[in-house]
């Protein structure tokens, strides 16, 4: 299967990134390389880009649609938690820029095998984000506590019948194991009223949804890495950040704010004295969101949020 993905607010990412010619820019999630592409197109032949991805199929793709610029491009396969060690491997210890979209691919969600889908019924339960990861979504499903589930569905998934779907799990799989999505999707129809299925979108969208942010660990990683990615900009350089869900938006937008007013002293203290200082400011009040064409010509860009934040 062709690796495709449509790269979300690319023209405004590209456009608040403000690319220097001869600068380093970093892509943590490199996808098919669509947003890469265009800084690559910037750049002069000083400039330097690195690509991070945890997916081999990623990897492949980038690196086929990148090879014109290949004289400066090092492509990394990784996790973007990973980028300070991973540039410190190639004596890179400051960037002009960084871009990082937490959506999940075309390729991946519209692949079976990958099991990220919710629309194939005989597709193995899988959604691991790097495959040499072996903890898989069907060791997730069968073997976490009905409570785990239930917080994971609740917490990731914001879906109100959580309880009942994580019931429904449980109740199932002492009788069978659960091994393909289509399984999965038929327990969480039946835990979900039939009026309610009625309205709205798919009922296993928020379930799926949740289950993999769990299983690949996305808000912790982001949670951990963004402060360090923050540090590793030089003065002027901006990163760029396109994000999918409320949770993820929430932590990017709480970090950019602490990078920005980090004292830690009361508020009626008439100077400050913990002596942290910002480390720059947030160029997005709000975030920017895609324009109605964006969303016409691709549906799945309809969540899609980009923060900025500059490096003082």
């Amino acid at each position: 299967m062709e690796f495709k993905h449509k790269s979300v607010l690319l023209d405004e990412t590209i456009e608040y990134l403000k690319i220097k010619p001869g600068g380093i820019y970093v892509d943590g999630t490199l996808g098919g390389g669509g947003h890469a592409y265009e800084v690559c197109r910037h750049l002069s032949e000083q400039g330097k880009f690195i690509g991070i991805d945890q997916d081999e199929d990623a990897i492949c793709a980038a690196t086929e649609r990148l090879s014109e610029f290949a004289d400066k491009i090092q492509i990394i396969r990784g996790n973007f938690c990973e980028m300070q060690q991973a540039l410190a491997a190639i004596k890179i210890y400051k960037v002009d820029g960084i871009v990082l979209d937490l959506g999940v691919s075309s390729y991946q969600l519209d692949d079976p095998s990958r099991g990220f889908t919710y629309r194939v019924e005989d597709a193995p339960l899988d959604m691991r984000m790097d495959q040499r990861q072996r903890f898989s979504a069907k060791e997730l499903v069968n073997t976490y506590s009905e409570m785990e589930l239930y917080r994971i569905i609740r917490e990731y998934g914001e879906d109100k019948f959580a309880k009942n779907i994580a019931k429904h799990i449980v109740a199932a799989r002492a009788e069978k194991e659960i091994e393909t999505t289509g399984e999965l999707t038929d327990l969480i129809k039946a835990a979900i009223p039939a009026r309610v299925r009625m309205n709205g979108g798919h009922p296993a969208k928020r379930t799926f949804q949740a289950i993999r942010i769990a299983l690949n660990r996305e808000l912790e990683v982001l949670c951990e890495s963004l402060e360090g990615m923050i540090e590793m900009l030089n003065p002027g350089g901006r990163i760029c950040i396109i994000t999918f869900h409320s949770l993820e938006d929430r932590i990017v937008k709480n970090i950019f704010k602490k990078s920005e007013h980090p004292c830690t002293c009361p508020k009626d203290f008439p100077v400050c004295v913990c002596g942290k200082e910002p480390l720059g400011k947030a160029v997005t009040r709000k975030p920017i969101v895609p324009s109605e064409e964006e969303i016409e010509k691709n549906p799945r860009s309809k969540s899609a949020k980009l923060r900025v934040f500059e490096r003082r």
